[in-house]
């Protein structure tokens, strides 16, 4: 048995299958629940330990408990043509509506060269570059975002207003690994503030402000502050213009848009999950898929010939003093996949407390390798 302050590496295949079985003990069927352990496994893999297992207590088990998100996915076409869809995702799990509406997306442009899926009254669906990596696996370009509950504040205000909004691009190249961005239009995001507190590290200054516009650096004050409304991130580029805040801002703004206004859904404080009265409901969250077809433009061989160029150019240039990489969009992320696959996913006390607690919440018949 590990200590009480030591961090062990459990294998993928291990934390799938513990996923998988406890979406199915909470009910959710079980190709969906493969569908949802998927996507989250997919992040611990690319070592972004803010969006994986431990998220799965915290962040679906808990509001498939409050009722705020529902086990079983009503996935319906509200509106469609031969290049796009609207899609009312019922407030089901949004890593099932978030590959399905991918995978329309895809099959569209196949026929259309470009198409778009928008969605509405969706949930949390994982990371975002799960689904440019899918549609890279099809010689595809994808950009995908989605809208959130209220945590940045617009340049020059203090209220937490817009979601953390990744905007999020991927396309394939001729290397070992797609090119995929998949980040916040905030600085940071509140599943990496979460992390912070579980390891009980202070935070840098200026990632979270407090009413008064001053940085917050202590992880939990930031956390009971977001949901208070009395704290907020910082958009891209930091608090003011100095940086250039107002582009992160504007970015996180566009998301939102496409994230709410083609599709008829929720938008800003109408995403808080909270009634009047304090009491939970469903976030309604609204996403977008857009696919591209390479070969409706060019060759998908010379794009990623040509996209691999750029991208190994960029890592040759010159090197700042006492740098010695220049990193791309997804390089990290694949060096972390390899280096993964040998140790396996590290799980922090906290984080193995949390999965302990959601296997015997939800009886699951499940043993961890740490346990043995």
């Amino acid at each position: 048995m590990p200590q009480n302050n030591e961090t062990v590496y459990a294998p993928f295949d291990e934390m799938h299958e513990f996923m998988r079985l406890t979406f199915i003990a909470a009910g959710v069927p079980a190709e969906e629940a493969g569908i949802c352990a998927d996507v989250l496994i997919e992040s611990d893999k690319r070592g972004i330990d803010s969006h994986g297992v431990g998220r799965l207590k915290p962040i679906y088990l808990d509001r498939i408990k409050e009722g705020i998100q529902f086990v079983k996915t009503n996935f319906e076409i509200v509106r469609e043509t031969p290049s796009t869809a609207v899609i009312d995702g019922h407030d089901g799990m949004g890593h099932v509506i978030g590959v399905r509406s991918m995978k329309m997306a895809i099959e569209k442009a196949k026929k259309c060269g470009l198409a778009m899926v928008a969605v509405r009254n969706s949930t949390h669906y994982g990371i975002a570059g799960y689904y440019a990596l899918m549609a890279a696996k099809e010689d595809m370009i994808c950009f995908t975002g989605t809208n959130a509950r209220p945590s940045i504040a617009p340049t020059f205000g203090v209220e937490n207003m817009l979601g953390t909004n990744p905007l999020t691009i991927g396309f394939p190249t001729d290397e070992e690994f797609p090119f995929v961005i998949d980040c916040a239009t905030s600085i940071t995001q509140r599943g990496k503030i979460e992390h912070y507190a579980r390891i009980n590290k202070t935070m840098p200054s200026g990632w979270v402000i407090d009413e008064k516009g001053k940085g917050v650096t202590d992880p939990n004050t930031a956390l009971k502050g977001l949901v208070a409304g009395t704290c907020a991130l910082t958009p891209l580029g930091g608090i003011g213009e100095e940086l250039a805040g107002y582009k992160g801002y504007g970015w996180a703004t566009v998301v939102e848009v496409l994230s709410a206004a083609l599709q008829g859904g929720s938008f800003l404080k109408a995403l808080t999950g909270v009634n009047a009265d304090g009491s939970r409901r469903p976030y309604h969250l609204g996403h977008w898929f857009l696919a591209i077809q390479i070969n409706a433009f060019t060759d998908p061989g010379e794009f990623k010939k040509t996209s691999g160029a750029i991208l190994r150019e960029l890592r040759a240039s010159k090197k700042a003093e006492g740098q010695t990489r220049i990193y791309t969009a997804g390089e990290k992320e694949y060096l972390a996949f390899l280096e993964r696959s040998k140790t396996g996913i590290p799980l922090n006390p906290a984080v193995r407390s949390s999965l302990e607690a959601a296997r015997d919440e939800w009886k699951v018949d499940f043993r961890f390798s740490w346990e043995k």
